[in-house]
C-alpha cells in the first residue's frame, strides 16, 4: 500500500510542478493548438501537457514498483516511450496517420512479445473460451491500437479525456490492488495522480491541452490493465475472480472504447478514413445540447460509471449477455442525444439536397415516360 500511496503522489507532484513550466515553454516557442472550424476552441492554447503526463506516470511507476517484480515493466516503459515520442512529435510537427499507426503497432508488438500482454481467452464470449495463438495476436493487436486511439479521439472537451482516464485508471488500480496484482495497481493510481495534477490545469477554461502525448499515453497504459484486468479477473483461480470479466473490462472504457468503434464505422460506411475528422463524436453531440464543457464532461463520466455498475451487477449473466446489453444501451443513449439536439447546418444542406436530387429524378421519370407515351402515340 506504501508503494501505491508513493508513487500516486510522486506522480502528482511531478506533473502539477511541471505543467507551468511546460506552459511557459510552450507560449515562448508559439507551441499552440491553432483553432479550426472543427475545434471548439477559439484562442491559441499549448498542447504540450502529455509531456508531464508522461514525467510523472513513468518516474513515479519506476520508483514505486519494488525492484524484484519488474519483470515486465520494462517492456511497458518501452512502449510507453515509443507513443511518447509519437505523441511530441505529433504535437509539434504533425505527423501523418500511417506514420502513427505505424509506431502504435511497434507498441503493441512489443507489449504483447515481451511485455506478455495479450487475449488468450475470450471466457464464454458468443461460446468461445480459448483461441488460437495467431487470432490472439491479431485480437490482441487490434484492441491495443483501438484503446489507444480511442482516448486520443475523445479529448476534444476540455477535461474529458482526463477525467475518463481518471475513473478508469482509479477503478484498475484498486482492482489490482485487492487482487494482489501491485505492479498493475501502481501503474494505475500513478497515471491517476499524473491525470489529478494536469487536470487542474486542464479544467475549462483550460490553460494547457493534454495532446496526442498524453492522450496517446492514457489509451495504451489502459489498454495495457484491460488486458490484464481480464486475464485476472476471468481466472477463477485469481485472489479476486470476476464473472464476465471482458464484458466489465469493456465497461469501464466504455465511453471513448464504443465512440471511437462507432465513429470509425460511420466513416468506413462513408468511404473515409477511419481517423479522418468530423463532428460525429458524443462529445460533439452533448455542446450541441447547449452543454459547456463541465457539462459535458461531467455527464460522459457519470454515464460511463452507470455503464460500469450495469455490468458489474448484471455480470452472472454472461459475457455475451451483458456485453450485448452495454452496447444495446450505448447505442440508446447515443440516439437520444443525437435526435434531442438541433440539427447543424450542414445536416440542413445535406437534407436540402437530398430533397432536391430526389425531385430532379422525378421529374426526370416523368419526363421520360411522357416521352414514351408520346411516341407510342406516334
Amino acid at each position: 500500500m506504501d508503494n501505491i500511496l508513493l508513487s500516486a503522489a510522486l506522480a502528482f507532484l511531478i506533473t502539477f510542478f511541471a505543467i507551468p513550466v511546460i506552459i511557459q515553454v510552450a507560449k515562448d516557442k508559439k507551441l499552440f493548438d491553432e483553432p479550426d472550424e472543427r475545434k471548439v476552441h477559439k484562442n491559441v492554447i499549448p498542447t504540450l501537457g502529455g509531456l508531464g503526463i508522461f514525467a510523472g506516470f513513468i518516474i513515479a511507476t519506476l520508483m514505486g514498483v519494488p525492484s524484484g517484480i519488474t519483470s515486465e515493466l520494462q517492456y511497458f516503459a518501452a512502449a510507453a516511450t515509443v507513443i511518447f515520442f509519437l505523441g511530441i512529435k505529433d504535437d509539434i510537427l504533425v505527423l501523418s496517420a500511417s506514420k502513427k499507426f505505424i509506431g502504435q503497432l511497434i507498441a503493441a508488438g512489443i507489449i504483447i512479445k515481451f511485455g506478455g500482454i495479450y487475449i488468450n481467452n475470450m471466457h464464454g464470449f458468443l461460446g468461445v473460451y480459448e483461441i488460437p495463438h495467431i487470432a490472439s495476436i491479431v485480437i490482441s493487436i487490434f484492441t491495443i491500437i483501438v484503446i489507444t486511439n480511442s482516448f486520443n479521439l475523445i479529448d476534444g472537451v476540455d477535461g474529458l479525456a482526463g477525467s475518463l482516464g481518471l475513473l478508469t485508471t482509479l477503478v484498475f488500480g484498486i482492482y489490482f490492488l485487492f487482487a494482489g496484482q501491485l505492479m498493475y495497481a501502481v501503474m494505475g493510481f500513478a497515471l491517476a495522480g499524473s491525470i489529478i495534477g494536469f487536470l487542474i490545469y486542464n479544467f475549462s477554461p483550460a490553460k494547457i491541452f493534454m495532446g496526442d502525448t498524453g492522450s496517446l499515453l492514457l489509451g495504451l497504459v489502459n489498454s495495457i490493465l484491460v488486458i490484464k484486468f481480464i486475464n485476472v479477473a476471468g481466472n477463477p483461480a485469481s485472489n479476486f475472480p470476476i464473472e464476465a470479466a471482458p464484458a466489465i473490462g469493456f465497461s469501464i472504457l466504455m465511453i471513448p472504447l464504443f465512440d471511437t468503434l462507432r465513429v470509425f464505422g460511420l466513416r468506413i460506411l462513408d468511404r473515409r478514413s477511419p481517423f479522418s475528422p468530423d463532428r460525429n463524436h458524443v462529445h460533439h453531440f452533448l455542446l450541441d445540447l447547449g452543454l459547456n464543457h463541465r457539462m459535458v464532461t461531467f455527464t460522459c463520466v457519470l454515464v460511463n460509471i452507470g455503464f460500469i455498475s450495469l455490468a458489474y451487477f448484471l455480470r452472472h449473466l454472461g459475457t455475451t449477455t451483458v456485453l450485448g446489453i452495454l452496447i444495446l444501451s450505448a447505442f440508446v443513449f447515443i440516439s437520444i442525444i443525437f435526435y434531442s439536439r438541433p440539427r447543424t447546418t450542414k445536416e440542413i444542406a445535406k437534407e436540402v439536397e437530398e430533397k432536391a436530387s430526389i425531385i430532379k429524378s422525378h421529374k426526370m421519370l416523368k419526363l421520360a415516360g411522357e416521352a414514351v407515351e408520346t411516341v407510342e402515340t406516334d
